[in-house]
């Protein structure tokens, strides 16, 4: 089969960074499901592997988390699929990703895809839908209420792949007011669209301009993006006993000193945790991707897929790693075929 992956960490102007190369398809067992993979989109953690986590003794790793395909076999185990089911997925860090023709992956992370997309639009949906669902009510519970606080949630990133996605979460799941951040004119446009009541300019300081829409201190807030940056303004525009969410990896080590005068809970969201660990909830993930498809066929919340950029092949990833890395990206970057 047909696959893509790299062998050093190069930067992404190199044209070797990714390459093309091809390896038996693997067989499916216990509780793995195999994939004919039709679609798959680029998020900010292919990158990170890419630039940060050589293969070991001269491997090509294949890269690559999200997925929508029809499920070719099953393992003597799996209970959830059958052979011809069309699914969508976000797979594991510490395996084979999905950038081949057929790939690996167990059933109890993998959703029913939603009936009304396409593979593409379906692909773009779901690593960026289990991070925004499980930081929204695994994590922050935001159903959950803060004693003080108003019930508004800012979301920082609006515009990025997850910001897109936890945005509509919590528009149709929850009576919060979300404020999101974003800094150009279309992406302000873009997170007003998927639903956001107030948009913030992160490229200014946040807290006076929460200040100044009057409603309050927010409960909650879910950073996607800089969050080093924006870590004094989370502090200060907070409530009192509020909860904080962060997904990046600042470089500074991130210092969370500054919430403990207000008894911030800090918490960070890895969707990965789950089906590296197999915790006793891994279903969770299988449950949450259905309901995000439930919604999408309802109507409710739509794809955030933005740009389709070629076929799946070395050269095609390079160009949506290097738009990734970018930081200028809105929505979410898939490939499709092979």
């Amino acid at each position: 089969m047909r696959a893509i992956g790299f062998n050093s960490c190069k930067p992404v102007t190199e044209t070797d960074a990714l390459v093309d190369f091809e390896l038996p398809a693997p067989e499916a067992k216990g509780r793995d499901i195999l994939v004919e993979v039709k679609a798959v989109s680029v998020n900010p953690v292919d990158t990170k592997v890419r630039r940060n986590q050589s293969p070991e003794n001269g491997q090509t790793r294949i890269l690559g988390f999200d997925a929508a395909g029809i499920v070719k076999a099953v393992g003597d185990k799996v209970s959830l699929f059958k052979p011809g089911d069309e699914v969508f997925y976000a797979g594991a860090i510490n395996r084979p990703g999905t950038n081949s023709e057929f790939h690996l992956v167990d059933e109890r992370i993998v959703g029913t895809k939603p009936s009304s997309l396409s593979f593409e639009e379906a692909a773009a949906l779901p690593l960026t839908a289990i991070t925004a669902y499980e930081a929204l009510f695994d994590r922050l519970k935001v159903k959950d209420k803060v004693p003080g606080g108003s019930d508004a949630i800012v979301i920082i990133g609006g515009a990025g792949g997850v910001g897109s996605i936890a945005i509509q979460l919590a528009r149709h799941l929850t009576d919060l007011t979300v404020i999101a951040t974003a800094s150009r004119a279309e992406t302000k446009e873009w997170v007003r669209q998927l639903g956001a009541h107030h948009v913030l300019d992160h490229s200014k300081p946040l807290a006076s301009q929460v200040e100044a829409l009057g409603i309050g201190a927010p409960s909650f807030v879910f950073s996607t993006t800089h969050s080093d940056v924006h870590r004094a303004d989370s502090v200060e525009l907070i409530a009192p006993q509020g909860r904080y969410c962060l997904i990046d990896d600042p470089e500074d080590g991130f210092d969370i000193m500054p919430f403990k005068r207000k008894a911030i809970s800090v918490h960070w969201e890895m969707m990965f945790t789950r089906p590296v660990f197999e915790t006793v909830d891994i279903l969770e993930q299988h449950n949450l991707l259905n309901h995000v498809s439930d919604l999408i066929d309802q109507g409710k919340i739509k794809t955030t897929l933005t740009d389709v950029c070629g076929k799946i092949n070395a050269a095609n990833l390079i160009k949506a790693h290097a738009l990734i890395e970018s930081g200028t990206a809105k929505g979410k970057i898939v490939l499709s075929g092979f």
